[in-house]
């Protein structure tokens, strides 16, 4: 399982409540270009159209950009494949107040290129204070046990 993209801001702006895994849609110029690692899900979410599950605002450039269409969109949305009871599920979980859809990570499961993504509260300012006090207070006590000066 090698991964490809993992998006770092998640675990800071939401607090996860769910995780879950569904397959992504690509096109083949894509997915060669998610195997290079040029993928950011920087700014990404995923939102339900039609009953379906999209990933929005992903970004994946151009794997060779003279090989590509015209009309190519780097920000398209790409379609989530998940079964039907989980996305009824997340669709009950997601209309309740604050509730949203996260992408975690972009990963290869065997052959095929899955996106792990989760279910998150908004963190508010003060929450986020709190994580920085208390990562900043493991780091000092290991500082301490270590040894080292500062």
């Amino acid at each position: 399982m090698s991964i490809y993209a993992i998006n770092k801001r998640a675990t800071f702006d939401y607090e996860l409540l769910e995780r879950l895994e569904g397959g992504l849609v690509l096109v083949g110029h894509e997915v060669k270009a998610v195997k290079t690692g040029h993928l950011s899900l920087k700014g990404a979410f995923l939102t339900v159209h039609n009953n379906e599950l999209y990933l929005t605002n992903a970004h994946i450039p151009a794997y060779q950009k003279l090989n590509t269409p015209e009309k190519y969109d780097e920000y398209r949305a790409r379609k989530v494949l998940v079964k039907r009871r989980e996305l009824d599920s997340l669709i009950g979980k997601i209309k309740q107040k604050g509730l949203t859809l996260v992408p975690i990570k972009v990963y290869s499961k065997h052959r095929l290129i899955k996106l792990e993504f989760a279910v998150g509260k908004g963190k508010r300012l003060i929450d986020k204070r709190e994580d920085i006090k208390t990562r900043e207070a493991k780091i000092s006590i290991r500082r301490v046990l270590r040894g080292d000066k500062g």
